[in-house]
């Protein structure tokens, strides 16, 4: 038959004695201080929460596997958010790892956590596997070393593994009751998405100093990606989800993720991105920029017009109202606008969304689209509480091929987003260090790049 045509690996065999000596002489090398999470306090609570809506049942929440990206190239490892919301650990050497409730007693249930410990320096996984292994990969902590970050009884997912149960990623039921758990924010909570969205502000900051670059480069819409993504690698994890960085028309298509095109000096940039911090609590933040360093009249006629929605929508965001009043609130100031410019022939009804397309925002947290996955009479049908965090964030986007439109306004897109905690006696506004205003964002580009020359 021949050789084999999988080559399996381009590294060389391994021989008995290289094997013999790299299981001989290595120093301990234990994880120093102390290793307990910040947040490990406040996990036993939540899987007591979700521990009482299951009584008797074993949940199993994976923190999931690796994905090929191509060839034998992996997409950089994420855990699953119910996972690290439950656990406290948000790192890369979570793969594979499994949290298991176990039933204990009538209504409660025993944590344990299913892990991949540091590889032993016998076998040969900690310097051949590619994958797992500690010279390729990285140390992972030591059973003992896990159980003092959460508190929690771990076991060796290799020498046995989880039982079956309830999984958040296979049954909808369970995967809603932890999407409603992480609806409102606890205050350790609020402050990571503090932070992400102080290191944002940082990112946006960053982006309008490279403007001149970004201009000058045949891929504009990349530099500015990559700018963003520099400051969000340097102080989290990375971005929350991939930036839309999307110039003149790109501005119009909702999820602009190419970035492959030229700046052009005359149009506008709406830029939507997030740090996402080490904890993995993300920002979610879109401003729209004039490339030139101001609004030309048209541009700004559509700015205001969106701000003013925005504006009338954060008023609208304050305990026990609905979900859906912010949105609603923004439409109106949207419809009222463009009937007023002729565009509409009148304000009321649906018309309106031909050029506004999608919802007004949406919870914030572990995840860009926070849990998504809660059922709607909980989230999208319910009303809003103190401690949840959400975006707001009217556009219009007007297609370069819209006949309806007079010819000033077809290939402009405006977004302004903003996050925000909803508090007693309304909401807080997080990312207000960003201007908004018309004028106050001229300054602010003005400045920066003042300083930056």
């Amino acid at each position: 038959m021949g050789k084999p045509l999988n080559i399996g690996s381009h590294d060389l065999p391994v021989s008995a004695e290289l094997d013999d000596l790299m299981a001989r002489d290595w120093a301990p090398s234990p994880l120093p201080g102390d290793l307990a999470l910040p947040v490990a306090s406040r996990t036993p609570a939540r899987r007591a929460r979700l521990s009482a809506r299951f009584p008797g049942e074993r949940i199993v929440v994976s923190a999931g596997e690796l994905r090929t990206r191509n060839a034998d190239c992996d997409h950089r490892f994420r855990p699953h958010s119910a996972y690290t919301w439950l656990t406290g650990l948000s790192g890369e050497d979570q793969v594979g790892h499994v949290l298991v409730l176990e039933p204990d007693g009538p209504a409660g249930h025993e944590a344990v956590l299913y892990v991949r410990p540091r590889s032993p320096r016998v076998g040969g996984e900690f310097y051949r596997d590619r994958r797992h292994g500690e010279f390729w990969v990285g140390r992972r902590p030591e059973l003992d070393e896990v159980e003092r970050m959460t508190g929690v009884r771990c076991v060796d997912a290799a020498a046995q593994q989880p039982p079956p149960g309830r999984s958040v990623t296979a049954d909808p039921e369970v995967a809603a009751a932890i999407s409603e758990l992480r609806l409102v924010k606890d205050a350790w909570e609020v402050a990571e998405l503090q932070s992400a969205v102080d290191h944002t502000v940082a990112g946006f900051e960053d982006v309008v100093r490279a403007l001149p670059t970004a201009l000058a480069h045949p891929r504009g819409e990349r530099w500015i990606e990559g700018v963003f993504g520099l400051r969000a690698r340097a102080e989290g994890n990375g971005t929350g989800y991939e930036t839309i960085a999307a110039s003149g028309a790109h501005a119009c298509v909702l999820h602009w993720i190419r970035n492959d095109g030229r700046l052009d000096p005359s149009e506008l940039l709406l830029l939507d991105a997030g740090v996402e911090t080490d904890t993995l609590y993300t920002a979610d933040i879109t401003r729209t920029l004039p490339l030139s360093g101001r609004f030309s009249p048209v541009q700004r006629q559509v700015y205001e017009l969106v701000l003013a929605a925005q504006e009338a929508g954060m008023a609208a965001v304050k305990p026990g109202a609905a979900f859906r009043d912010f949105h609603r609130a923004a439409m109106r100031v949207i419809a009222e606008g463009l009937a007023d410019w002729g565009v509409l022939p009148h304000a009321e009804g649906d018309l309106h969304r031909r050029y506004t397309l999608c919802g007004s925002g949406h919870m914030l947290g572990l995840d860009v689209h926070d849990c998504a996955q809660a059922r709607a009479s909980a989230y999208t049908d319910g009303v809003l509480e103190e401690g949840q965090v959400l975006t707001v964030e009217p556009g219009l986007y007007f297609q370069p091929d819209d006949l309806t439109l007079p010819s000033e306004l077809r290939g402009v897109g405006v977004r302004i987003e903003d996050d925000l905690v909803v508090t007693t006696g309304g909401a807080r506004l997080m990312s207000g260090a960003l201007p908004r205003e018309v004028e106050e964002v001229e300054v602010w580009m003005g400045e920066l790049l003042e300083r930056r020359g």
